[in-house]
């Protein structure tokens, strides 16, 4: 494992200038694992040089060369697989099993944009005018920024690094500074695949603001591309405006599940479990908001707190661990706040309720899984995403109203319905204000499939036909044809 030298910068592995680094921390213990390099604005600049450098090559290489880097690269992650699972377990926290998933989705991207990479089509379009013709290019945006987040630290950089490579453009990527090794991780089977020199850069750092201005102030960096919160993907857009870069913005979510009474209650329950408590809770599409009609209200309350108390927390390391470690103080605090405020306002505790400190959970931040009832609007539960292991069950009563409070948020990315009645499902799917709807569903997300929300979850799609899209631009080519020269001179006349 790589310590310190941590910037992959026109094709060769640095350290931040002077020496600078930071400690990288297990959650599961507090333990130091690692130091990475903390790049700045300088080591920032290097980066978008190589990478405007590689770009003018790159971007006239052919689809299928770089089909086939994307190949090799698909092919070296898949075979590292075990290896990448146990990195990103140890520096993350996620239970093994959910890292070796990861590992494995995060090699679909590589595998859909290899092909993706020879489908990027132009057309011709009739004119009006028998001597006049047009066609429509897509070419490569350019220089991209990618910043990616902690909780997959994986898969978001293969979600973002692969489709710009296959369109052509070039990148530097800035990863979160919770999970930089996964980064390089991933970096070093890039440079093995044979990308070549300044398409793919890297930069760790510990000041994420100092590098995150950098790219975006640059006018050499034509797109910006970020998954996070929706407050700072907010501020990135702003600035990024000054110099009229595309983004792309795969932001917060507040994802609701609805439960009707024609469901089987004790399904539900099961897929409500699996997907909430997923990651500890800490993803953008974990259903926060629980909406159960009340007829099978007791039953599926009951048998999600029985699924519940026998999830496993612990390092996700240790057999039989299903919800590890939240990624920080800040994350426990806030999880925390949530559950108190609503307990203080009327919500019933049914499950968790406390930070785990016991035994081998003592230096983690492990917060134990909790299942809250009569949960209603006056609570932060209700009203903010927790990102953390809280069940919030919501009581209602007809469908109307189910839909109606599932829309009344700001957020628009992931939502859950569980119903057997076909005609209810195309109404609610239909109906329901988000980018991503799950019926009877609690994964439905692929590869091959768009991902992105509406409203303040963000702007644009990852992954799916339309993911290579966000780094092409569209070029119109007009064309006037010339007349043929005459056909008919005598023999031994000058042309004109």
């Amino acid at each position: 494992m790589r310590d310190a030298d941590t910037l992959f910068i026109d094709g060769t592995w640095q350290e931040a200038d002077g020496g600078r680094a930071f400690d990288v921390t297990d959650p599961a213990t507090g333990r130091i694992i690692g130091r990475a390099a903390d790049a700045g604005a300088e080591e920032t600049g290097r980066a978008i040089a190589a990478a405007r450098t590689a770009f003018a090559t790159w971007s006239r290489t052919g689809a299928y060369q770089r089909a086939e880097v994307l190949w090799d690269a698909h092919r070296l992650m898949t075979e590292r697989a075990d290896e990448l699972a146990e990195l990103m377990t140890l520096e993350q926290g996620k239970p093994i099993k959910a890292a070796r998933n990861e590992v494995s989705y995060a090699a679909d991207f590589l595998a859909w944009f290899a092909e993706e990479a020879k489908r990027v089509y132009g057309g011709s379009i009739p004119s009006p005018r028998t001597d006049h013709r047009l066609s429509v290019q897509r070419r490569p945006v350019g220089v991209v920024a990618g910043i990616t987040p902690w909780n997959y630290p994986i898969s978001m950089i293969t979600r973002k690094v692969a489709p710009a490579v296959a369109a052509g453009c070039s990148i530097v990527l800035k990863p979160a500074e919770q999970t930089p090794l996964c980064a390089v991780a991933v970096f070093e089977l890039l440079a093995e695949a044979g990308l070549p020199p300044g398409v793919a850069n890297l930069v760790t750092t510990g000041r994420p603001r100092v590098v995150g201005e950098r790219l975006l102030d640059d006018p050499v960096v034509r797109k910006l591309t970020f998954t996070g919160s929706t407050e700072v993907g907010m501020a990135l857009a702003a600035r990024a405006a000054a110099t009229m870069k595309r983004v792309s913005m795969e932001l917060g979510g507040h994802a609701p599940l609805l439960v009707f009474d024609d469901a089987d209650p004790v399904h539900a329950a099961k897929g409500t479990a699996l997907v909430k408590f997923l990651n500890t809770g800490q993803a953008c599409i974990s259903p926060n908001r629980i909406f159960v009609q009340r007829s099978v209200l007791d039953a599926f309350t009951d048998e999600l707190v029985s699924r519940v108390g026998r999830l496993k927390a612990g390092p996700g390391s240790l057999p039989g661990v299903s919800v590890g470690p939240l990624v920080d103080d800040a994350a426990l605090k806030k999880v925390s706040e949530h559950v108190e405020d609503a307990l203080a306002k009327g919500a019933r505790l049914l499950a968790g309720g406390t930070r785990l400190t016991a035994h081998a959970l003592r230096g983690g931040r492990f917060y134990a899984p909790t299942v809250l009832a009569d949960v209603d609007e006056s609570m932060r539960v209700y009203q903010e995403e927790t990102f953390g292991p809280v069940a919030a069950i919501i009581p209602f009563d007809d469908e109307e109203e189910a839909v109606r409070r599932a829309n009344n948020t700001a957020y628009g990315l992931a939502s859950y319905v569980y119903t057997r009645d076909l005609g209810r499902a195309v109404r609610v799917s239909e109906a329901l204000d988000f980018g991503i709807v799950g019926v009877n569903d609690i994964n439905p997300t692929a590869a091959a499939a768009p991902f992105g929300g509406l409203g303040m979850s963000g702007l644009g799609r990852e992954g799916g036909a339309q993911g290579i899209d966000e780094y092409l631009d569209v070029k119109l080519v007009g064309l006037v044809v010339p007349p043929a020269p005459p056909a008919n001179r005598d023999e031994g006349e000058e042309p004109r």
